[in-house]
């Protein structure tokens, strides 16, 4: 069985000894394949760094997270474009609108939105999309940018039924993380008429700590609680879950 955790920051974690233990921890839960984005031009190097160390596990993504959309954006995504080409990456992530946190920078995120979108279409990447209150401005800009080559995840897929259909009807995987765990998140009702053809999983570590480690820093290895709950909801083994959002995350990020 391998898992594949699709979202994950773990290489927040600055102690080596600590980093090696939680690497140790993925592999005996069978969580082989991690796909690590970047939040801004500081956090590349983390990711590269990890990536060296374990380069048939951690595999590198770049851009400019919509939290980190400032005045300043256009300089910090200067410095990340540069970076996409000093290594190899396998997505644009993670990248979108956040209105959560600060809605004055909705034009500011608008436009980083659209230019690190065309970023993946020339390098002929998918996008990795965090989306948090902000999911009609961001599919009125995948609507008007929709082609052939547009493709990707909504990171931490949260919303409606309806919205599910047009993520999916849009070519794009839902990623499915630790709020599934959650009693009272409805993503459970959302999800149980979604085929796993049409998933992936992630933990979004340290962030978003599945039941039950809730409350407590979140870490890639837990993504087996995410995968059992999800067996559990479709009835159907661990393994075929396993089995099934590995096969999705190969078809997006071409490994």
């Amino acid at each position: 069985m391998t898992l594949t955790d699709t979202h994950t920051h773990l290489y927040y974690e600055a102690d080596p000894e600590k980093l090696t233990l939680l690497m140790q921890r993925c592999f005996d839960n069978k969580v082989d394949r991690l796909f690590l984005p970047n939040v801004d031009s500081s956090s590349v190097a983390q990711v590269f760094n990890l990536s060296k160390l374990y380069p048939e596990n951690c595999f590198p993504m770049l851009g400019l997270h919509p939290c980190d959309v400032k005045e300043n954006y256009p300089g910090e995504l200067v410095l990340i474009r540069k970076a996409v080409d000093l290594g190899k990456i396998y997505a644009i992530g993670e990248i979108g609108i956040d209105l959560y946190w600060d809605k004055t920078t909705l034009q500011y995120q608008k436009l980083a939105f659209r230019e690190q979108i065309d970023w993946a279409k020339q390098a002929g990447l998918p996008i990795v999309i965090h989306c948090r209150e902000a999911f009609d401005e961001i599919f009125e800009i995948l609507t008007e940018l929709k082609d052939s080559r547009l493709k990707g995840i909504f990171h931490c897929f949260t919303g409606t039924a309806e919205q599910a259909r047009k993520v999916i009807d849009l070519g794009f995987y839902l990623g499915i993380g630790g709020v599934l765990t959650y009693k009272n998140s409805g993503l459970d009702k959302v999800i149980a008429d979604v085929s796993l053809d049409h998933l992936v999983l992630e933990t979004d570590s340290p962030y978003l700590t599945p039941v039950p480690y809730r409350g407590k820093p979140n870490e890639s290895s837990y993504l087996v609680y995410v995968a059992q709950k999800l067996a559990d909801l479709k009835r159907v083994s661990i393994e075929e879950v396993a089995r099934i959002t590995t096969s999705n995350s190969k078809t997006i990020f071409g490994i």
